[in-house]
């Protein structure tokens, strides 16, 4: 997910911490890095925040702001000494940059997470141990002819280059993402509902209920996003994208490379704590069992972060995270939003608590 900077009224973050809770996300891993999240990760620590535990990424390391080796080493060097969990890969890096960055990062033990920069392309960011990709980035465009990645790499905004797309392609990307042991965060739902959607910003407010425990300012500035985009995009080709990341997810997680669950919230339309459960009922539509996908975001995530003996399971000695349910949620996904009770760090939250919450919520935003 995103978290809240400075520049977001300190009531809108609280109420955006507590979303999260309020859905049961007791973990989030925030991407998009800035030096006042190491306060509020330490306010929630200590229970003065009531918000979910937090795994901080530095800032992106765009193209236009890492322009040469040098400066990839020194930022990862200085990323390290402030405390960021992983450094954020961002698009436009060249290949020469981002292998300064990499053997930086394998030096001082920093991990990598973020985009694949279509000049470094899928490929080269897996055999360099990139740890996690977020959105799928990069795979429609690796099944291209190698020798068009980088000539054409826009696939997924063009119908023509579209074409060049080689199917055959996916057993040799799955297999390299195995090989690797990179993580997978798909943010399926994000990627459909607004980059490669079909339906228009009113369309989506009555399919997003939970809108409601949003600014207004925020919301408006996604409708417009929404609408502006819908103007200006391909509906066949959205569609034929929408497929082929539908297609590329099913492969990976058939051929066993590692998934976790992720929203990209709080982002277009992508409400915190909601949104994942969106993300699970489509990953549930795309075959997978409940219980794997439960998995994808418990015990799998203590795996990516190394900590299978801190939490992600329920034992003795692990961080008491743990949701309790009126519905078996192996038998139907849907049920994990049918919570009695969330415990956050042995502080236990009952459903009364929450509902009232959020009904304040709602109406501290005039609706």
């Amino acid at each position: 997910g995103h978290l809240p900077t400075s520049r977001l009224m300190p009531v809108d973050a609280k109420n955006l911490f507590f979303l999260y809770v309020a859905n049961g996300v007791t973990t989030v891993r925030s991407m998009r890095g800035n030096p006042s999240h190491f306060r509020v990760r330490d306010q929630i620590a200590r229970g003065e925040t009531l918000g979910p535990r937090l795994f901080l990424a530095s800032s992106p390391m765009t193209g236009s702001r890492v322009e040469t080796p040098e400066l990839g080493e020194q930022l990862i060097r200085e990323y390290h000494q402030a405390g960021y969990d992983l450094a954020k890969v961002h698009e436009g890096l060249t290949r020469e940059v981002f292998d300064a960055v990499v053997s930086a990062a394998n030096e001082v033990g920093l991990p990598l997470g973020g985009h694949v920069p279509d000049e470094v392309g899928l490929i080269h960011v897996l055999a360099a141990g990139q740890t996690s990709i977020e959105h799928l980035d990069n795979y429609v465009e690796a099944l291209a002819p190698e020798d068009e990645q980088v000539v054409s790499p826009d696939l997924v905004n063009s119908g023509d280059t579209l074409d060049m797309v080689l199917e055959r392609r996916l057993p040799l990307l799955v297999e390299a993402t195995r090989e690797a042991g990179a993580w997978v965060v798909p943010t399926m739902v994000l990627w459909e509902t607004v980059l490669l959607g079909d339906r228009s910003a009113s369309e989506l407010r009555l399919l997003r209920p939970e809108l409601r425990y949003m600014p207004p300012e925020i919301v408006e500035q996604w409708v417009g996003a929404v609408d502006a985009r819908l103007a200006e995009s391909d509906s066949v080709t959205n569609r034929r994208v929408r497929q082929l990341r539908r297609t590329v997810m099913q492969a990976l997680h058939e051929g066993g490379a590692r998934m976790l669950l992720g929203s990209d919230s709080p982002q277009v339309f992508s409400v915190p704590g909601f949104s994942i459960h969106h993300e699970m009922a489509l990953w549930v539509e795309l075959g997978m069992t409940p219980y794997e996908v439960l998995t994808a975001g418990t015990r799998r995530v203590a795996e990516y972060f190394d900590a299978v003996g801190d939490f992600g399971s329920v034992a003795v000695g692990h961080r008491a995270d743990l949701l309790l349910l009126n519905a078996d949620p192996v038998a139907d996904i849907a049920n994990v939003a049918d919570i009695a009770g969330v415990m956050l760090n042995g502080r236990w939250i009952p459903d009364t608590q929450i509902q009232g919450r959020l009904a304040a919520i709602a109406q501290f935003y005039g609706n």
